[in-house]
């Protein structure tokens, strides 16, 4: 009788990991406390999360679904550019062009595998105790259910990291995001991003005829813009070089999302016994690199491969623990330094820094931009 495993939460990360484990014959369940997950807007997959996901064997359709992304170009917000790779340059450092995709395209590709009735939403955990056979977990509801193992992969506020590490202080970073996708396209050549002092915003094609934007900028936590979101970016970005003004003016209000950006404390314990966390669970880190998701992709891809080969479970969480923990650390530090930097207080001190990045070598920054996303930077456990 196959091995069950209770994975909570649904998002990138539950669900990749749901396909791997069922991959390797265990019987998979998906807890999801919401009742929708169908919000935001678009993602980019580096090639290293399409290395992982070719492991699931969902890479192509991934690639199919979403628009290909060969540029990562640097500009003031006057248009002076600061940076312009050649795209075969960033090709052929990475592997293969990034991936631009809708977060619901690519939710319904991940569950596109799993048998109808493994996700199960609405379902919160309300806590976890271990048992002689494996995990017992208490939903909302005050029901329980046992599974040999259980994968946290519910979030910064997990409450299976919290099981595992007590509480985890959360602090706000200082400035806000926003995210969007315009029905604009925008030339190729110009995917990437353009910044001022303590602002930035990103932009990158998705498909033929749309964009996914970001923006960023220093704010009060908490605040809301009385007008509406939209309105307050296409005022605050008016004086912008094209595309950023025609973006805003064609993206839909409804879909624009605005989430404050904070740090957490890094979770010490990742893995104990027979519980495991994954993705932001166990490392939340800020957007600026794009890895977010991509890092919680090559997580499933790891876990399901090691619990294939182990003798147990829990020898397969501590091996993932060891194999993955220094390279998403990495990623976590570095992601806060680019955050500080494009927020650094005065505001010169920001497009000092930020210009600055011009005189370090293409070579060098593509360079180290593959030890993080290429293809060859995805460490498989086969």
């Amino acid at each position: 009788m196959a091995q069950s495993v209770l994975v909570v939460g649904a998002g990138i990360t539950g669900l990749a990991t749901a396909v791997a484990l069922q991959r390797q014959g265990f019987e998979v369940r998906v807890l999801e406390a919401r009742d929708d997950t169908s919000a935001g807007t678009g993602i980019s997959i580096w090639p290293n999360a399409l290395a992982a996901l070719d492991e699931l064997g969902l890479g192509d359709a991934v690639r199919s679904a979403g628009g290909r992304v060969t540029a990562g170009a640097v500009r003031w917000h006057d248009g002076a550019w600061l940076r312009r790779p050649q795209s075969e340059r960033f090709i052929r450092a990475l592997g293969e062009p990034l991936v631009v995709i809708r977060r619901a395209d690519l939710t319904d590709i991940l569950s596109g595998p799993l048998p109808p009735g493994t996700v199960e939403y609405g379902v919160g955990v309300r806590a976890l105790a271990m048992t002689a056979d494996g995990v017992r977990v208490t939903l909302s509801d005050g029901s329980t259910r046992d599974a040999a193992a259980v994968v946290g992969a519910d979030g910064v506020d997990s409450v299976v990291s919290r099981h595992l590490n007590g509480p985890l202080a959360r602090s706000y970073a200082g400035y806000t995001a926003w995210r969007g996708v315009a029905k604009h396209r925008i030339d190729p050549d110009m995917a990437g991003e353009t910044m001022a002092a303590g602002r930035e915003v990103g932009h990158v094609p998705m498909g033929s005829e749309h964009t996914y934007w970001f923006a960023t900028e220093r704010a009060p936590e908490g605040r809301t813009s009385p007008g509406g979101e939209l309105a307050y970016l296409q005022r605050a970005f008016a004086s912008w070089a094209e595309p950023i003004p025609a973006l805003l003016a064609a993206a839909d209000p409804a879909e624009v999302l605005r989430n404050d950006l904070y740090d957490r404390a890094p979770a010490r314990c990742w893995a104990r016994g027979p519980v495991v966390i994954a993705g932001d669970a166990a490392h939340p880190m800020r957007p600026h690199l794009g890895q977010g998701g991509c890092q919680g992709l090559e997580d499933a891809a790891v876990l399901g491969a090691l619990a294939g080969r182990a003798p147990d479970l829990p020898t397969a969480f501590a091996q993932f623990t060891t194999l993955r923990r220094r390279r998403v650390q990495m990623i976590v530090r570095e992601s806060q330094l680019i955050g500080r930097i494009v927020n650094l207080r005065p505001a010169v001190l920001s497009a000092a820094a930020t210009r600055a990045s011009v005189l370090v070598p293409e070579s060098v920054l593509t360079r180290h931009l593959a030890s993080i996303a290429a293809r060859s930077a995805f460490t498989s456990a086969r």
